[in-house]
Protein backbone atom coordinates (compact mmCIF):
# COMPACT_ATOMS: atom_id res chain seq x y z
CA UNK A 1 0.00 0.00 0.00
CA UNK A 2 1.22 3.51 -0.80
CA UNK A 3 2.76 5.10 2.36
CA UNK A 4 0.50 8.15 2.03
CA UNK A 5 -2.59 5.92 2.02
CA UNK A 6 -1.38 4.04 5.12
CA UNK A 7 -0.80 7.35 6.88
CA UNK A 8 -4.20 8.63 5.76
CA UNK A 9 -5.94 5.57 7.22
CA UNK A 10 -4.15 6.05 10.55
CA UNK A 11 -5.30 9.69 10.71
CA UNK A 12 -8.83 8.59 9.82
CA UNK A 13 -8.91 6.02 12.62
CA UNK A 14 -7.62 8.52 15.17
CA UNK A 15 -10.13 11.15 14.10
CA UNK A 16 -13.03 8.68 14.22
CA UNK A 17 -12.14 7.72 17.80
CA UNK A 18 -12.15 11.40 18.75
CA UNK A 19 -15.37 12.19 16.88
CA UNK A 20 -17.34 9.40 18.59
CA UNK A 21 -16.04 10.53 21.99
CA UNK A 22 -16.89 14.15 21.22
CA UNK A 23 -20.41 13.30 20.07
CA UNK A 24 -21.11 11.42 23.31
CA UNK A 25 -19.59 14.23 25.41
CA UNK A 26 -21.66 16.88 23.60
CA UNK A 27 -24.90 15.09 24.50
CA UNK A 28 -23.73 14.36 28.06
CA UNK A 29 -22.59 17.95 28.72
CA UNK A 30 -25.64 19.66 27.24
CA UNK A 31 -27.99 17.47 29.30
CA UNK A 32 -25.91 18.04 32.45
CA UNK A 33 -25.62 21.78 31.77
CA UNK A 34 -29.35 22.23 31.26
CA UNK A 35 -30.43 20.01 34.16
CA UNK A 36 -27.68 21.41 36.39
CA UNK A 37 -28.44 25.04 35.43
CA UNK A 38 -24.76 25.73 34.64
CA UNK A 39 -23.69 28.28 32.03
CA UNK A 40 -20.09 27.08 32.44
CA UNK A 41 -21.09 23.51 31.56
CA UNK A 42 -23.17 24.65 28.57
CA UNK A 43 -20.13 26.65 27.41
CA UNK A 44 -18.06 23.49 27.84
CA UNK A 45 -20.62 21.59 25.76
CA UNK A 46 -20.30 24.20 23.00
CA UNK A 47 -16.55 23.65 23.05
CA UNK A 48 -17.04 19.89 22.66
CA UNK A 49 -19.46 20.58 19.81
CA UNK A 50 -16.73 22.61 18.07
CA UNK A 51 -14.43 19.59 18.55
CA UNK A 52 -16.98 17.37 16.82
CA UNK A 53 -17.33 19.82 13.92
CA UNK A 54 -13.56 19.97 13.44
CA UNK A 55 -13.40 16.16 13.41
CA UNK A 56 -15.74 16.23 10.42
CA UNK A 57 -13.54 18.85 8.73
CA UNK A 58 -10.45 16.71 9.32
CA UNK A 59 -12.13 13.59 7.88
CA UNK A 60 -13.04 15.46 4.70
CA UNK A 61 -9.72 17.24 4.13
CA UNK A 62 -7.36 14.44 5.12
CA UNK A 63 -9.03 12.25 2.50
CA UNK A 64 -7.95 14.81 -0.08
CA UNK A 65 -4.47 15.45 1.34
CA UNK A 66 -3.63 11.73 1.22
CA UNK A 67 -3.79 11.63 -2.57
CA UNK A 68 -0.43 11.11 -4.32
CA UNK A 69 0.93 13.80 -6.63
CA UNK A 70 -0.56 14.04 -10.12
CA UNK A 71 -0.53 16.37 -13.14
CA UNK A 72 -2.69 19.01 -11.47
CA UNK A 73 -0.77 18.92 -8.15
CA UNK A 74 2.88 18.16 -8.82
CA UNK A 75 3.76 18.46 -5.15
CA UNK A 76 0.79 16.42 -3.97
CA UNK A 77 -2.23 17.53 -1.93
CA UNK A 78 -0.50 18.05 1.44
CA UNK A 79 -1.64 21.68 1.71
CA UNK A 80 -5.21 20.46 2.20
CA UNK A 81 -4.11 19.06 5.56
CA UNK A 82 -2.73 22.46 6.51
CA UNK A 83 -5.97 24.06 5.35
CA UNK A 84 -7.92 21.63 7.57
CA UNK A 85 -5.75 22.63 10.55
CA UNK A 86 -6.46 26.28 9.76
CA UNK A 87 -10.22 25.65 9.77
CA UNK A 88 -9.88 23.75 13.06
CA UNK A 89 -8.28 26.83 14.61
CA UNK A 90 -10.96 29.14 13.18
CA UNK A 91 -13.76 26.99 14.62
CA UNK A 92 -12.00 26.96 17.97
CA UNK A 93 -11.65 30.75 17.88
CA UNK A 94 -15.32 31.15 17.05
CA UNK A 95 -16.36 28.84 19.87
CA UNK A 96 -14.14 30.79 22.27
CA UNK A 97 -15.76 34.08 21.25
CA UNK A 98 -19.25 32.69 21.85
CA UNK A 99 -18.27 31.37 25.27
CA UNK A 100 -16.76 34.71 26.34
CA UNK A 101 -19.80 36.68 25.19
CA UNK A 102 -22.25 34.34 26.94
CA UNK A 103 -20.30 34.31 30.20
CA UNK A 104 -19.70 38.07 30.01
CA UNK A 105 -23.43 38.78 29.73
CA UNK A 106 -24.10 36.79 32.91
CA UNK A 107 -21.28 38.60 34.73
CA UNK A 108 -22.76 41.98 33.74
CA UNK A 109 -26.17 40.82 34.92
CA UNK A 110 -24.69 39.74 38.28
CA UNK A 111 -22.88 43.07 38.71
CA UNK A 112 -26.21 44.85 38.19
CA UNK A 113 -27.61 43.00 41.19
CA UNK A 114 -29.44 40.17 39.47
CA UNK A 115 -29.02 36.87 41.37
CA UNK A 116 -27.52 33.85 39.61
CA UNK A 117 -28.86 30.36 40.21
CA UNK A 118 -26.36 27.90 41.68
CA UNK A 119 -25.54 24.96 39.39
CA UNK A 120 -26.37 21.36 40.33
CA UNK A 121 -24.12 18.37 41.01
CA UNK A 122 -24.89 16.87 37.57
CA UNK A 123 -22.85 19.65 35.99
CA UNK A 124 -19.89 19.03 38.31
CA UNK A 125 -19.82 15.29 37.57
CA UNK A 126 -20.00 16.00 33.84
CA UNK A 127 -16.98 18.30 34.12
CA UNK A 128 -14.94 15.67 36.00
CA UNK A 129 -15.79 12.94 33.46
CA UNK A 130 -14.85 15.30 30.61
CA UNK A 131 -11.45 16.09 32.15
CA UNK A 132 -10.49 12.42 32.25
CA UNK A 133 -11.81 11.50 28.78
CA UNK A 134 -10.37 14.53 26.97
CA UNK A 135 -6.94 14.33 28.61
CA UNK A 136 -6.66 10.68 27.56
CA UNK A 137 -7.71 11.62 24.02
CA UNK A 138 -5.13 14.44 23.97
CA UNK A 139 -2.26 12.16 24.97
CA UNK A 140 -3.22 9.45 22.48
CA UNK A 141 -3.86 11.83 19.56
CA UNK A 142 -0.74 13.95 20.19
CA UNK A 143 1.48 10.85 20.29
CA UNK A 144 0.05 9.58 17.00
CA UNK A 145 0.24 13.05 15.45
CA UNK A 146 3.96 13.30 16.21
CA UNK A 147 4.59 9.75 14.97
CA UNK A 148 2.76 10.47 11.70
CA UNK A 149 4.14 14.05 11.43
CA UNK A 150 0.55 15.26 11.03
CA UNK A 151 -0.11 18.92 11.86
CA UNK A 152 -3.85 18.36 11.64
CA UNK A 153 -3.75 15.55 14.23
CA UNK A 154 -1.58 17.67 16.52
CA UNK A 155 -4.03 20.57 16.11
CA UNK A 156 -6.90 18.23 16.91
CA UNK A 157 -4.99 16.90 19.93
CA UNK A 158 -4.71 20.46 21.27
CA UNK A 159 -8.44 20.79 20.72
CA UNK A 160 -8.84 17.81 23.09
CA UNK A 161 -6.39 19.32 25.59
CA UNK A 162 -8.12 22.71 25.48
CA UNK A 163 -11.43 20.94 26.16
CA UNK A 164 -9.86 19.19 29.15
CA UNK A 165 -8.50 22.53 30.43
CA UNK A 166 -11.87 24.17 29.93
CA UNK A 167 -13.46 21.37 31.94
CA UNK A 168 -10.95 21.98 34.75
CA UNK A 169 -12.01 25.63 34.87
CA UNK A 170 -15.63 24.58 34.63
CA UNK A 171 -15.27 22.12 37.51
CA UNK A 172 -13.64 24.79 39.72
CA UNK A 173 -16.33 27.33 38.88
CA UNK A 174 -19.21 24.91 39.37
CA UNK A 175 -17.73 23.44 42.56
CA UNK A 176 -17.17 26.91 44.03
CA UNK A 177 -20.69 28.01 43.10
CA UNK A 178 -22.15 24.89 44.76
CA UNK A 179 -20.16 24.77 47.98
CA UNK A 180 -19.29 28.42 48.77
CA UNK A 181 -22.84 29.72 48.93
CA UNK A 182 -25.08 32.10 47.00
CA UNK A 183 -22.57 34.97 46.98
CA UNK A 184 -20.19 32.84 44.91
CA UNK A 185 -22.55 31.66 42.18
CA UNK A 186 -20.73 34.18 39.96
CA UNK A 187 -17.84 31.68 39.78
CA UNK A 188 -19.83 29.65 37.24
CA UNK A 189 -20.01 32.31 34.48
CA UNK A 190 -16.56 33.60 35.49
CA UNK A 191 -15.14 30.15 34.82
CA UNK A 192 -16.75 30.11 31.38
CA UNK A 193 -15.06 33.43 30.49
CA UNK A 194 -11.65 32.15 31.65
CA UNK A 195 -12.18 29.01 29.56
CA UNK A 196 -12.96 31.18 26.54
CA UNK A 197 -9.77 33.20 26.98
CA UNK A 198 -7.69 30.02 27.19
CA UNK A 199 -9.25 28.84 23.94
CA UNK A 200 -8.44 32.15 22.22
CA UNK A 201 -4.77 31.69 23.11
CA UNK A 202 -4.69 28.11 21.79
CA UNK A 203 -6.53 29.06 18.58
CA UNK A 204 -4.20 32.00 17.96
CA UNK A 205 -1.13 29.76 18.23
CA UNK A 206 -2.59 27.26 15.76
CA UNK A 207 -3.56 30.02 13.31
CA UNK A 208 -0.01 31.44 13.32
CA UNK A 209 1.51 28.03 12.55
CA UNK A 210 -0.89 27.25 9.74
CA UNK A 211 -0.78 30.73 8.22
CA UNK A 212 2.99 30.36 7.98
CA UNK A 213 2.60 27.14 5.99
CA UNK A 214 -0.19 28.44 3.76
CA UNK A 215 1.86 31.53 2.88
CA UNK A 216 4.93 29.44 1.97
CA UNK A 217 7.01 30.38 5.00
CA UNK A 218 10.52 28.90 4.98
CA UNK A 219 11.50 26.17 7.43
CA UNK A 220 13.16 27.33 10.68
CA UNK A 221 16.71 28.64 10.39
CA UNK A 222 18.10 25.71 12.39
CA UNK A 223 16.49 23.23 9.96
CA UNK A 224 17.91 25.04 6.93
CA UNK A 225 21.38 25.05 8.51
CA UNK A 226 21.04 21.29 9.06
CA UNK A 227 20.11 20.86 5.38
CA UNK A 228 23.20 22.81 4.29
CA UNK A 229 25.37 20.70 6.59
CA UNK A 230 24.00 17.48 5.05
CA UNK A 231 24.70 18.79 1.53
CA UNK A 232 28.24 19.87 2.39
CA UNK A 233 28.97 16.45 3.97
CA UNK A 234 29.06 14.85 0.50
CA UNK A 235 32.67 14.89 -0.84
CA UNK A 236 33.14 17.03 -3.92
CA UNK A 237 30.16 19.27 -3.20
CA UNK A 238 30.81 22.94 -2.45
CA UNK A 239 29.02 26.24 -1.98
CA UNK A 240 25.38 25.20 -1.58
CA UNK A 241 23.36 28.36 -2.24
CA UNK A 242 19.91 29.68 -3.22
CA UNK A 243 18.38 27.29 -0.69
CA UNK A 244 14.57 27.44 -0.69
CA UNK A 245 12.42 25.40 1.71
CA UNK A 246 8.76 25.07 2.57
CA UNK A 247 6.33 22.67 4.19
CA UNK A 248 3.63 20.83 2.25
CA UNK A 249 1.37 19.25 4.86
CA UNK A 250 3.45 16.57 6.58
CA UNK A 251 6.22 16.77 3.96
CA UNK A 252 8.84 19.35 3.12
CA UNK A 253 10.26 20.64 -0.16
CA UNK A 254 13.94 21.53 -0.62
CA UNK A 255 15.35 23.41 -3.63
CA UNK A 256 19.05 24.29 -3.77
CA UNK A 257 22.00 25.04 -6.04
CA UNK A 258 25.39 23.35 -5.58
CA UNK A 259 28.81 23.62 -7.22
CA UNK A 260 30.72 20.66 -8.67
CA UNK A 261 33.98 20.21 -10.54
CA UNK A 262 33.19 21.16 -14.13
CA UNK A 263 35.36 18.30 -15.42
CA UNK A 264 33.17 15.60 -13.82
CA UNK A 265 31.26 13.25 -16.08
CA UNK A 266 27.48 13.54 -16.13
CA UNK A 267 27.12 10.09 -14.56
CA UNK A 268 29.45 11.01 -11.66
CA UNK A 269 27.67 14.33 -11.08
CA UNK A 270 24.35 12.47 -11.07
CA UNK A 271 25.71 9.94 -8.55
CA UNK A 272 26.79 12.72 -6.19
CA UNK A 273 23.48 14.60 -6.33
CA UNK A 274 21.56 11.34 -5.85
CA UNK A 275 23.65 10.67 -2.74
CA UNK A 276 22.64 14.08 -1.34
CA UNK A 277 18.99 13.44 -2.14
CA UNK A 278 19.15 10.07 -0.37
CA UNK A 279 20.70 11.63 2.75
CA UNK A 280 18.05 14.35 2.88
CA UNK A 281 15.24 11.82 2.54
CA UNK A 282 16.77 9.63 5.24
CA UNK A 283 16.69 12.64 7.56
CA UNK A 284 13.37 14.28 6.62
CA UNK A 285 11.33 11.38 5.22
CA UNK A 286 10.97 9.49 1.96
CA UNK A 287 8.22 11.83 0.76
CA UNK A 288 10.56 14.86 0.87
CA UNK A 289 10.68 16.79 -2.42
CA UNK A 290 14.31 17.50 -3.35
CA UNK A 291 15.42 19.58 -6.36
CA UNK A 292 19.14 20.16 -6.92
CA UNK A 293 20.59 22.46 -9.60
CA UNK A 294 24.23 21.77 -10.47
CA UNK A 295 26.74 24.50 -11.39
CA UNK A 296 30.45 24.16 -12.29
CA UNK A 297 33.01 25.57 -9.89
CA UNK A 298 34.76 28.70 -11.13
Amino acid sequence: MHPLMTRERSIYRMTLVGSVSNMLLVIFKFVAGIQGRSSAMIADAVHSLSDFITDIIVLVFVGISGRPQDKSHNYGYGKFETLASFFVALVLLGAAGGIIVSGGEKLVSWMRGNPLEAPGMQALWAALVSIVVKELLYRYTAARGKALQSQVLIANAWHHRSDALSSVGTAIGIGGAIWLGERWTVLDPLASVVVGLILVKVAYGLLIINMAELTECSLPRATEEEILHIIESEPGISEPHHLSTRRIGSRIAIDTHIRLDGELSLSEAHRMTTAIERKLKERFGEQTHVTIHMEPTK
